[in-house]
């Protein structure tokens, strides 16, 4: 069989993760002609199909899942001694990819992210917003951000957030229409606002807390988003009661478009982490990236 082109496999990979022709050629930087040819060419040499095709999107065959199982950890493998190498220059380069939700790119890493990549200008880092739990090793990431009690054990943890918690609000004129909840079982009679949890589909059921005593309260109400930011635009809009961050929703509290309730009952979660697999650490990029995340209490420098 003639000798694979590496880089055809490497466009190959970038494919399955992206189950889209369009969003991998976007990607990786070719036309969608280009890159389509070329897996032809890869299954023609092959003998075998990799891809199935259809109008919505791109799924891996058995042999094409296999195929991406074997490459995935021996590019990384190649990927880490080539970033290895690159330690020589004066500077760390290279490039970094995270998955984290849109909350956590908001709240913090972005705006510790920011003042710091100026200085390296040879480090690139791409930052896919998704609230679903990925697989950071078998897609492709560097690393993954998730509340503390999400982080899998085989992991490297790095906190670079503070614990945060969840609080109830909604619009004055809401509250003056149907009253004001004093207690978490209460919202079951009022109008929410749902978060759909994307990794499992189901809707998220609001978790409460008040002296020892948890409670999860499964809401009802004419709108669910899988994003907080369009809960609290609703909210302020009197289409019910939303649960969203606090660090968020502070601005619309304190000039009084949202009242706050139930606040005794909202308990702090673990904060962010940074999460990755161990390979990672030793990279001067990744290096540079997770010390500019890394979370320090006010009393520290």
């Amino acid at each position: 069989m003639e000798q694979t082109d590496f880089n055809h496999l490497t466009w190959f990979r970038i494919v399955a993760e992206e189950r889209s022709f369009t969003r991998a050629a976007a990607r990786i930087g070719v036309a969608q002609s280009t890159l389509s040819h070329t897996i032809k060419q890869l299954e023609a040499r092959m003998g075998i199909r990799l891809l199935t095709r259809t109008t919505r999107n791109v799924a891996t065959t058995p042999a094409g899942e296999r195929l991406l199982q074997t490459i995935t950890p021996r590019m990384a493998e190649i990927e880490d001694e080539i970033a290895a190498l690159m330690a020589f220059r004066d500077k760390p380069s290279g490039s970094i990819r995270l998955t984290l939700s849109d909350h956590a790119l908001e709240s913090v890493v972005w705006p510790k992210l920011k003042p710091v990549l100026k200085d390296y200008p040879d480090i690139s880092v791409e930052l896919v917003i998704d609230n679903t739990f990925r697989n950071i090793v078998e897609e492709g990431f560097d690393a993954g951000v998730r509340l503390g009690e999400s982080v899998e054990k085989d992991m490297i943890a790095v906190r670079i957030g503070p614990d945060w918690r969840l609080v109830a609000v909604a619009s004055p004129g809401y509250f003056a229409e149907h009253g004001v909840p004093t207690h978490p079982q209460d919202l079951v009679r009022h109008v929410c606002i749902n978060m759909r949890q994307e990794t499992s589909g189901g809707l998220y059921a609001w978790e409460f807390g008040k002296d020892g005593k948890e409670l999860r309260v499964r809401v009802d109400g004419q709108l669910a988003f899988n994003n907080s930011y369009a809960q609290i635009d609703a909210a302020a809009n009197g289409y019910g009661i939303a649960y969203v961050p606090e660090n968020i929703v502070e601005r619309q509290v304190g000039s009084g478009s949202l009242v706050q309730v139930l606040d005794d009952w909202s308990p702090f979660f673990d904060g962010y982490f940074l999460y990755y697999p161990s390979r990672r650490q030793n990279l001067p990029a990744f290096k540079v990236i997770v010390d500019a995340l890394r979370h320090r209490p006010r009393s520290e420098p």
